[in-house]
Order: structure tokens, then C-alpha cells, then sequence
């Protein structure tokens, strides 16, 4: 089993123990990834700016994902909606694709639609598959509450992301049950993380991300656990601006996020280290041992 890996922009910049703890967890489950230097950005900064340019840089990375003949597994939620949302137009449309593919001649590619953009989380629930997760499970977090947050990107606009249910999502509350943790049910589950906001509306930025916080708390959450860089990064700065206890699983209003690779690959018994667990600024310090607590 083999992929292209797309990492984007946002991950290796700031968040790049998503990268460390999903090539760790990949390589546990015997994924294989092939890195592709050529790959730029997904476009996503221009999708509102100037469609063209943001349809052109997609293609370019879709296109070199195809000349290797390998689909295209996507980390980021942000990136992942780009990238698909491209593919959908460079399928419906013949005269978009006979542009782009003028332009990307220049440098001896072309897209044909010959390859997949499909989701990390995708990749472990559909094409590795829950079985052959637990199997590479060796401590068990049993009872701890998470609050799994999907994100925006990856769920909407439904018919162009297949990649759950828009209203009643399972497969990620699935991957997190099968460390034994318990994906807790709560109200705001599916509403937006506020980041798409900051720097734009920071007073709304902060009261949507708040309010998750909140939320997945008083619904008996001990840790948020997140898939996408953009939200995994607001739900932690978000907490630190407004000075939130920082006690995991204790009585303040602290809710830390987590990415799913770190929580598996601790239920897989990858050293804190590798999985980058040192550089959430969450309070992740303790979190191995809080999770030691409470392992089966």
C-alpha cells in the first residue's frame, strides 16, 4: 500500500509533529509514502481570491501525484478540501481542464483525473481498516473521554468530500474508539473552530472556539482530538489567550487537543518523542502519563 504524502504548507512550518506522528503510525501499520519534492501549495489561500491561480496549483500537485501513478493522501483538512474540490472541477469541467493542462504542458505534465486525493483518516479507516489497526495496539486508553473534532473542510460540501456523513459522522469517532477511548457525544461536535476567522474577526474567532471548548468539557471530555493543523492550532492558542486551567482530565476548563496520530501511535507505544508530543503547547507534557492512568 503506497501513497503519495501531501504535507502542505501549514504542517513543516508549525505544526510538524502532525507529519513526525503520522509517518510513525504509517510505518507501524506498513503504509508506505513516497514524498514528492516538486509539490507546491494547494491553492487554498487564493480559493477566494483568484479561482484560476487556485485551480492551477491543486492541478500542478495532482498532476505530479499521477505521474507516478499514486493517489494523493492528504494530512491537512484545508488541503485535502483544495485538492479535491479541484479534482471535482477538473472532472466536470472538459474546457478547465484543457486550460490548466495548456499551462502545466509547459513543464511536461498534465492531469487526467487518473489518481484519488484521499484524507489520512480515510486511509487508516477504509484502506488499512480498523482490524489491522487493533492489531498494532498494544495499550488500550480504556474509558478516557475524547471529543473528536472533524472540521469543516473535510465533511462539506458533502457530495464533492465524500468522506462521512455531512450531519452524522462515525468513521473518526470509530478510529478514536479503537485505542479504547470513548468519543464522547456533544453539541457543537460539528460546528467550525473559529480559525478561519482570526486575524479577521478576532472577538468571533475566539467566542466559536470558546464555546467548543466549553462544550466538549461539560460534556465530560478529557481531551479534544483533532486531524486538521488549522484547528488543532486555534483550540490551543485560543486557550492559552484566555487562560484556561492546565490540568489534564483535572476540574478546570482546560480541554487539550491532540492529533489522532499522536493518540494512536501512543496506543501503539511510540515513544512521546517520536510522535512530537513535546511540541503541543498544551500542557502535553503530562499527557503520556495522564493517559497511563487510564490504559486497560
Amino acid at each position: 500500500m503506497e501513497f503519495s504524502l501531501f504535507i502542505g504548507c501549514n504542517i513543516p512550518a508549525r505544526v510538524q509533529q502532525y507529519e513526525l506522528s503520522a509517518r510513525a503510525v504509517l510505518k507501524r501499520i506498513g503504509v508506505d509514502v513516497v514524498d514528492v519534492g516538486e509539490f507546491n501549495c494547494c491553492g487554498n489561500p487564493m480559493r477566494n481570491t483568484d479561482f484560476e491561480a487556485y485551480i492551477l496549483f491543486s492541478a500542478r500537485n495532482l498532476a505530479l501525484a499521477q505521474r507516478r501513478g499514486l493517489d494523493l493522501m492528504v494530512l491537512c483538512n484545508c488541503c485535502y478540501g483544495s485538492l479535491k474540490k479541484a479534482d471535482f472541477h477538473l472532472r466536470e469541467s472538459a474546457d478547465l481542464k484543457k486550460e490548466v493542462n495548456r499551462v502545466l504542458e509547459k513543464e511536461g505534465l498534465a492531469y487526467t483525473g487518473g489518481i484519488e486525493v484521499k484524507h489520512f483518516l480515510s486511509v487508516l479507516f477504509h484502506e488499512v481498516g480498523l482490524p489491522a489497526i487493533r492489531e498494532k495496539i498494544t495499550r488500550t486508553f480504556k474509558d478516557l473521554k475524547v471529543a473528536t473534532h472533524y472540521g469543516c473542510h473535510v465533511l462539506r460540501p458533502s457530495d464533492v468530500m465524500a468522506f462521512d456523513h455531512p450531519v452524522a459522522p462515525v468513521v473518526f469517532d470509530q478510529l478514536v474508539e479503537a485505542t479504547g477511548s470513548k468519543s464522547v457525544p456533544w453539541p457543537l461536535k460539528l460546528e467550525c473552530c473559529g480559525a478561519p476567522l482570526l486575524g479577521i474577526n478576532d472577538d468571533l474567532s475566539l467566542a466559536l472556539t470558546r464555546k467548543k471548548l466549553e462544550d466538549g468539557k461539560a460534556s465530560g471530555a478529557e481531551f479534544l482530538c483533532v486531524s486538521c493543523p488549522f484547528c488543532h492550532m486555534q483550540f490551543e492558542s485560543v486557550q492559552r489567550q484566555i487562560g484556561l486551567p492546565e490540568e489534564p482530565g483535572g476540574s478546570g476548563r482546560q480541554l487539550p487537543s491532540i492529533l489522532y496520530p499522536q493518540l494512536l501511535g501512543l496506543a501503539m507505544e511510540i515513544d512521546g518523542k517520536t510522535l512530537g508530543i513535546g511540541m503541543n503547547t498544551i500542557n502535553m507534557d503530562k499527557i503520556e502519563a495522564f493517559l497511563q492512568q487510564v490504559k486497560e
